[in-house]
């Protein structure tokens, strides 16, 4: 099967790297559903591909009837899945640990973590049974998980879990054909990273502008992963910003 029947889901699709993976998959052929929970940005993005395999699907991946709802639809369009990039993810406001919330805890839980559970299981649910059986998932992980940022507790703890997941689905899915692996993003500059360009918290209390790469880069890379048969996988990629203060210290 080449890129041109293929169908991709991709969360988080209005903006940063979803953004970015779901115009590169449709420049190589995929259809691609836009899953995102604003409409505007999902049609601009689906504009700007000057393509008609866009689609649109207003989904928020922290509830579970709007996951049901776009895997419904997506079986119903289509037939089939091939790659769920399970992208969408939220981070926590800049505080100490102590003064977090647990609302703020618990959203961040909610999108990052169970959002990427309940895509991975709709995903699964269509591959599993689909003819040619088999698909690929692909996590959006982070550097953080490895190596947090200061005040990052939600996110760092969630992108932690997001490894086991990803390894769980590696070994689960091997009964049907599907993959799993995950890519570990540091510093891709998107709308949301940009304060990185002036300077952000670093672990010994200092404030430092961070080198930053384009979120193109990783766009690519998530079409390379995608790409490879089914017979092979990249379990864990790590692509980032080359002097990002990360390898050794800084």
């Amino acid at each position: 099967m080449n890129s041109n029947d293929k169908v991709a889901l991709v969360t988080g699709a209005g903006s940063g790297i979803g953004k970015a993976a779901a115009l590169a998959l449709l420049r190589v052929g995929y259809s691609v559903v836009l899953a995102g929970r604003r409409v505007e940005l999902l049609n601009e993005v689906a504009e700007a591909s000057a393509t008609d395999r866009a689609w649109p699907v207003v989904t928020d991946v922290s509830r579970p009837e709007s996951v049901a709802a776009l895997f419904t639809n997506i079986q119903e369009k289509f037939g089939r899945l091939d790659v769920l990039f399970n992208n969408a993810g939220v981070s926590s406001p800049h505080v100490n640990f102590e003064n977090l919330s647990f609302e703020q805890w618990q959203h961040v839980v909610n999108v990052n973590l169970t959002g990427s559970f309940l895509c991975a299981q709709g995903a699964v649910k269509i591959m599993k049974d689909q003819i040619p059986q088999g698909g690929r998932i692909i996590n959006n992980g982070s550097i953080s998980a490895h190596a947090p940022r200061p005040d990052s507790a939600p996110y760092t703890a969630t992108k932690h879990a997001i490894t086991g997941l990803t390894k769980s689905l590696s070994l689960d899915g091997r009964k049907y054909n599907i993959a799993c692996g995950q890519i570990d993003v540091g510093n891709a500059l998107t709308e949301l990273a940009a304060p990185m360009t002036r300077g952000v918290p670093q672990a010994n209390g200092e404030i430092a502008v961070e080198p930053m790469m384009n979120v193109n880069e990783v766009a690519d890379a998530v079409v390379h992963m995608a790409e490879l048969p089914l017979s092979t996988n990249i379990q864990f990629m790590t692509i980032m910003a080359t002097t990002m203060p990360f390898v050794g210290r800084g």
